[in-house]
């Protein structure tokens, strides 16, 4: 029953070494503790700060990737164009010496034609003469071997010469 009703020393003494400890706990313990929680509070505010700078570093350099992603893009873009309008040049320059190579080739062709076709010309001229020879040599030598067309011949150019 002492220990539910107790008596006014205990309650004194009680109250006393509550009070001397509550007096040591602040000079001594109350102090650090409160720093270490107010250094605790620091930190964590400064890990909030941190990730909130991070948050927003990390918002930049998404930002910046976006837009150096679309930089790259762009150039590839502008790449691309500009490789299919150098592959545009080439065809058309290819196909311009195609053409020049072409018309060239068959100037040529035609002069060569018309060389050959002189000679065959020519060859032909020559062998007409040829023959022509060949036949008035045989027809002269067959009026010539007879000495009565031999008579008739000079008789003839005789009458064909006209002395004045």
């Amino acid at each position: 029953m002492q220990l539910i009703t107790p008596e006014f020393g205990l309650l004194f003494w009680q109250t006393v070494i509550f009070l001397l400890l509550l007096l040591l706990l602040a000079r001594f313990a109350w102090k650090p503790i409160l720093g270490s929680l107010k250094e605790r509070e620091d930190s964590i505010d400064a890990a909030l700060k941190m990730a909130e700078n991070a948050k927003l570093e990390m918002q930049s350099l998404k930002a910046s990737n976006e837009k150096l992603l679309a930089d790259a893009r762009h150039e590839r873009d502008q790449m691309l164009k500009e490789g299919q309008r150098i592959a545009n040049q080439l065809v058309e320059q290819a196909k311009t010496t195609a053409v020049e190579e072409a018309n060239r080739i068959s100037q040529q062709a035609r002069e060569a034609i018309q060389q050959e076709k002189n000679q065959a010309l020519a060859e032909v001229k020559n062998t007409a003469a040829q023959l022509s020879m060949d036949i008035a040599e045989r027809v002269l030598r067959r009026e010539l071997a007879d000495p009565a067309a031999q008579q008739q011949l000079v008789d003839e150019y005789l009458k064909d010469v006209k002395l004045n």
